[in-house]
């Protein structure tokens, strides 16, 4: 909200009850003061906050006690005070200046609140925000152990493929075609289950992610 100052008093107590006062010095006869007023005046709307900045309009004319006392000669004039001193001025209607040094006034004046940090879908550090590393969170999903047969498998399926292709000429054509091949088409299904039980034979419909195994060579 602008207040349009009356008296050199009710400035004096703009300046001293607020943290940053913008003020805009302007005339009813300037052309370029109204071209300006509305960035003015949404400014004010966006950050004024009792206490902490104030947007104040100072008719030259009228208030020419205040105007002299800040050595006010052309129009419009933006004074920034902060702690009742000038800070910044802008002379002339120029609305990206005056939005910047505002904008800039605003957060010393601490009226512009601290970005949120946030990641697609989740806040960071608020009330309804997962924190990293729970176990409901994304973090916490991604550190799973790995159980002891897909371990077994996995060791066992490498060191297949190690000394197949140690023992042969062209290993890399043989570890393509060797039976721990587990991206061969058509390699047997896996012959390890979780509770050690043997699962199918050769030629049976091999399971998602299965892997060849040491036990399966003596059928091959």
């Amino acid at each position: 909200m602008t207040v349009e100052i009356g008296s050199t008093g009710e400035f004096d107590r703009t300046l001293s009850g607020n943290a940053v006062v913008v003020a805009d010095f302007h005339a009813t006869w300037c052309g370029p003061c109204k071209m300006i007023a509305p960035t003015f005046e949404s400014l004010s709307t966006k950050y004024a906050k009792p206490g902490k900045i104030a947007f104040c309009k100072i008719d030259v004319d009228s208030q020419r006690d205040i105007a002299s006392r800040y050595s006010v000669r052309s129009m419009p004039t933006f004074i920034i005070f902060r702690s009742g001193s000038e800070f910044k001025r802008i002379a002339g209607a120029d609305p990206g200046k005056l939005t910047s040094e505002v904008s800039e006034a605003a957060k010393l004046a601490g009226a512009v609140s601290a970005p949120s940090f946030t990641t697609p879908g989740r806040t960071l550090g608020g009330s309804s925000g997962q924190k990293l590393g729970s176990g409901g969170g994304r973090a916490g999903r991604g550190w799973s152990i790995p159980s002891p047969t897909k371990f077994l498998n996995a060791l066992i399926t490498f060191f297949g493929l190690y000394f197949v292709s140690l023992m042969s000429f062209d290993p890399y054509k043989a570890a393509e075609n060797s039976n721990f091949n587990v991206n061969r088409p058509n390699a047997p299904p896996s012959a390890v289950r979780g509770n050690g039980q043997k699962v199918g034979g050769p030629g049976a419909a091999r399971p998602s992610g299965g892997v060849r195994t040491l036990k399966d060579l003596g059928g091959s």
